[in-house]
C-alpha cells in the first residue's frame, strides 16, 4: 500500500498506484480497494475534477473530511498569490478602468464574479468565488454527494472560530441546496447562529462582497433564509420572539437586506429599465408571520428585554408594520389621557376649527402657533371643526378635512406628462406653507388617514417628475460619438426664473470653464440630477422636513417603513378590489348578504367605472383610495334606513357605514345611489 506524506498529490499517487498494484484486464479497475481518500486533506479545484473523472465514490470521504475541517476549506476558496497579485492590481486602477472591466466581466454570464472583490484591499477576504460555485456544481450533481455534504456541515459549524472565518460563511452560502428540507433541520439552524455571532466588522466584510452580487444571486441567498424562517414558523407559531433559529435566520436575512441596498447605492451603471424580473415586493413572510401577535411583539421592542421583529422590519408585511405604528400612536395618546386623569390642565385633542373658504390660512395659522408654543400637541388626536357646521368629528369629517387641503396645496399646477407635483424653485410661497405641507401627510399617518397625493433624488428619480429630461440625459449618457468634438457643452446650464428671466448655473466649480467629455459625462448627469431634484428646491424641502418630523419624530416611522411603505400609508392603493370589499362587508338593520337589494347593490357597485367606484368609496368611507391592505382590510357595514323612499342613501365615514333604505327596484336604487355619491361633499356624508 502507497503510504506518501499528506502533501502528495493525488495523481502522483495514482500513477505510483497504477505501477504497484494489479489491475483486471477487462474494466481496468484495480482488484483492490482504493486507499488513497486516507491520504488526501485538502483539494484544488483542479484536483476535484480528476478525482471525478476517475472514481468519485472514494471522493465522499475527502468530502466529509475537507468540509467538516474550517482550515481546509478555506484554503480551497482561497485565491492563489498570483491571483490576489493581480486582484490588488485591479483595485490600484482608475474608476474607468475598473468601470470598463466590470462592464466587460459582466457580458460572460450570470455566474461571472471573477472582478467581484477588486474594490476589496490587502486585508479582506479573497476568495474565489467563481471556483467554489464550479465545484458546488460539479458535485451536487451527484445525488449521493449530498449527504456528505449535509454530515460535514452539521460537524463543521459548532466548532468555527468565528472571527477568522469569512471564507468559510461565503463558501457556504454558495451551496445553492441550502433551502432544501434536508438542511432545513439541522445544518441551516447551525449556519444561521454561527453567522449571527460574527463581529460587526466581519459581517460589515460580508456584505460588502455579497454586495457586488448579482439580483439571482442575492434573491438566492434571500430566499433561503424566507425558506428557513417559514419552516420554523410552522412549527413554532406560538412561540417565535423565543426560538433562538428563526431570530438567527431574521438577523441573517438583515444582512442580506443591506446587502441589496449597499449593492443597489453602488451600482451606478445600473436603472430601473434594466431589471425585467426585479425581486418582488410582495412578502412571502406575509401569510407565516400573520400569526404574530403584534402587540406583544411591540412591548418586547419598547421594553428591549426580547427579540421583536421591528427591528428587521424588512421582514413584516405593510399591514403589519401598520399595527405596530397604530400602537405606537395610541399609546402617545392614551398617555396624554392618564395626565389629564392625574390633575393635569391639559387638552386631549388637537383642535383645528376652520373655514372651508380659506382652509390654508386658517390650518397654517393654527399649526404655526402650535408649533410655536407646544410642539408635542401635534401628536394629539387630531379633532376638526368647520366654522358654521354641525358636524362631529369621529374620523369623517378629519378625512374630509385632509382631502380638501390636498386639493387646495396641490391646485392648479400639475406636471401633464407625468400627472405628479414637485417643487417651484422659483415658487412666491413661504417656507412656512412649505412646513404645513410636511405636517399634512404626518398627521394623516397619525391619525390613520389617507391623502390623495408621493430619499435624495438622484438620476432614476427624474423619469418620475421630469420625463423629457430623463430621456435626454439617458441619450446623452448612451451617444457613441465624441462629446468633446459633437456637442461642445460644458458643466453649466441655464434655468429659468419665476419671471421668465435666464439664470445661469454652474455645475461644479468654474463649470462654464469645463467641457463635458465621454469620460466625465456620467459626473455631468448626476450632479445635473442632484441640482434639479436637491439643490434647487432645498429650501421649500427642508421646510416640508421640518414640518414631517413635528409629528413623527419620536415615532417608529424611520426606520420601520420604506420609503413605499411610506407612500401607500399616506397615498393609499388605487388597486381596488370590490371583489375583496363585497367579501368582508357585513349587514345590519335586516339587510343580510342574500337580501335581494344587496345583490342588485353590488351588481351595481361593479358596473360602476373607475371614477364611480372611486366616488362610491369616498362617499362611504371618506377616501377613495384602498388603505394599506387593499379593500378586503377594510370592514364596512351596509345597514338598512327605513323601507322605499324617495330620500338619498347616506353614510356614516367616520365607521364605513352606508345606511341604505330598501328601495323598490334595481333602476331606483342606481338612480339614488349615483346622485348621492356625485354629490357628496359636507351634506350627506357624515
Amino acid at each position: 500500500l502507497y503510504r506518501g506524506d499528506n502533501s502528495t498529490y493525488f495523481l502522483e499517487f495514482w500513477e505510483d498506484y497504477k505501477t504497484t498494484n494489479e489491475y483486471c484486464l477487462a474494466c481496468g479497475k484495480p482488484k483492490t480497494p482504493v486507499l488513497f481518500p486516507f491520504y488526501v486533506t485538502y483539494l484544488t479545484e483542479e484536483k476535484v475534477y480528476e478525482i471525478l473523472e476517475l472514481y468519485y465514490s472514494p471522493l465522499i470521504g475527502v468530502i466529509g473530511r475537507v468540509f467538516s475541517n474550517a482550515e481546509a476549506l478555506v484554503q480551497i476558496t482561497r485565491h492563489t498569490k498570483e491571483e490576489l497579485k493581480s486582484l490588488q492590481e485591479k483595485s490600484a486602477c482608475s474608476p474607468t478602468a475598473m468601470e470598463e472591466d466590470s462592464e466587460a466581466s459582466s457580458k460572460v454570464g450570470d455566474s461571472s464574479q471573477g472582478d467581484s472583490l477588486q474594490t476589496l484591499g490587502p486585508d479582506d477576504v479573497s476568495v474565489d468565488v467563481d471556483a467554489i460555485r464550479r465545484v458546488y456544481t460539479r458535485l451536487l450533481s451527484k445525488e449521493k454527494m449530498e449527504t456528505a455534504f449535509l454530515n460535514a456541515l452539521i460537524y463543521l459549524l459548532p466548532n468555527v472560530e468565528y472571527p477568522n472565518y469569512l471564507h468559510l460563511f461565503i463558501s457556504v452560502m454558495e451551496n445553492r441546496n441550502l433551502h432544501s428540507p434536508e438542511y432545513l433541520e439541522m445544518a441551516l439552524p447551525l449556519f444561521c447562529k454561527a453567522m449571527r455571532k460574527l463581529p460587526l466588522v466581519a459581517q460589515g466584510k460580508l456584505m460588502r462582497l455579497w454586495s457586488k452580487y448579482n439580483a439571482d444571486q442575492i434573491r438566492r441567498m434571500m430566499e433561503t433564509f424566507q425558506q428557513f424562517i417559514i419552516y420554523k414558523v410552522m412549527s413554532n407559531e406560538f412561540n417565535m420572539n423565543n426560538d433562538d433559529a428563526i431570530i438567527a435566520a431574521s438577523k441573517c436575512l438583515k444582512m442580506v437586506y443591506y446587502t441589496n441596498v449597499v449593492g443597489g447605492e453602488v451600482d451606478t451603471n445600473h436603472t430601473e429599465e434594466d431589471d425585467e424580473e426585479p425581486i418582488p415586493e410582495s412578502n412571502p413572510l406575509e401569510t407565516e408571520l400573520g400569526v404574530l401577535e403584534m402587540d406583544k411583539d411591540y412591548t418586547f421592542f419598547k421594553s428591549r428585554n426580547k427579540f421583536s421583529f421591528m427591528i428587521c422590519p424588512f421582514i413584516l408585511y405593510a399591514v403589519t408594520k401598520n399595527l405596530e405604528l397604530y400602537y405606537d400612536n395610541r399609546i402617545c395618546i392614551i398617555t396624554v389621557l392618564s395626565s389629564l386623569a392625574q390633575g393635569q390642565q391639559l387638552n386631549p385633542y388637537l383642535r383645528l376649527k376652520v373655514r372651508r373658504d380659506h382652509i390654508i390660512d386658517d390650518a397654517l395659522a393654527r399649526l404655526e402657533m402650535i408649533t410655536a408654543e407646544n410642539p408635542a400637541d401635534l401628536k394629539k388626536k387630531l379633532f376638526v371643526e368647520f366654522e358654521g357646521e354641525q358636524g362631529v368629528d369621529e374620523g369623517g369629517v378629519s378625512k374630509e378635512f385632509f382631502q380638501l387641503v390636498v386639493e387646495e396645496i396641490c391646485n392648479p399646477d400639475i406636471e401633464e406628462s407625468t400627472k405628479l407635483f414637485w417643487f417651484n424653485p422659483s415658487s412666491f410661497e413661504t417656507e412656512g406653507q412649505f412646513m404645513l405641507i410636511g405636517i399634512v401627510p404626518s398627521l394623516a399617518i397619525y391619525n390613520n388617514c389617507i391623502l390623495d397625493w408621493g430619499k435624495k433624488g438622484n438620476f432614476c428619480d427624474l423619469v418620475d417628475s421630469y420625463q423629457v429630461s430623463y430621456q435626454s440625459l439617458k441619450d446623452f449618457l448612451e451617444y457613441e460619438g465624441s462629446m468633446d468634438d459633437d456637442m461642445m457643452i460644458i458643466f453649466q446650464i441655464s434655468q429659468t426664473d419665476l419671471f421668465g428671466n435666464p439664470v445661469m448655473y454652474d455645475l461644479k466649480e468654474n463649470g462654464d470653464k469645463i467641457p463635458i467629455t465621454n469620460e466625465n459625462r456620467k459626473e455631468f448627469v448626476s450632479l445635473y440630477s442632484d441640482y434639479i431634484l436637491n439643490k434647487s428646491v432645498e429650501k421649500q424641502f427642508k421646510a416640508l422636513r421640518r414640518g414631517f418630523h413635528m409629528v413623527t419624530s419620536e415615532s417608529p416611522l424611520k426606520y420601520l417603513f420604506r420609503t413605499e411603505d411610506i407612500e401607500l400609508l399616506i397615498c393609499g392603493s388605487q388597486n381596488l378590489d370590490f371583489k375583496a370589499l363585497e367579501e368582508t362587508t357585513e349587514y345590519d338593520g335586516g339587510y343580510t348578504r342574500d337580501s335581494v337589494l344587496i345583490q342588485e347593490l353590488w351588481e351595481i357597485v361593479h358596473s360602476f367605472t373607475d371614477e364611480q367606484k372611486r366616488l362610491f368609496l369616498q362617499f362611504t368611507m371618506g377616501t377613495n383610495r384602498a388603505s394599506v391592505g387593499g379593500l378586503g382590510k377594510l370592514k364596512m357595514i351596509i345597514a338598512k334606513n327605513g323601507p322605499d323612499t324617495e330620500r338619498l342613501p347616506t353614510s356614516h365615514s367616520c365607521f364605513n357605514v352606508l345606511l341604505l333604505p330598501e328601495y323598490s327596484s334595481k333602476e331606483k336604487l342606481k338612480e339614488r345611489l349615483l346622485k348621492a355619491i356625485m354629490h357628496a361633499k359636507g351634506f350627506g356624508m357624515l
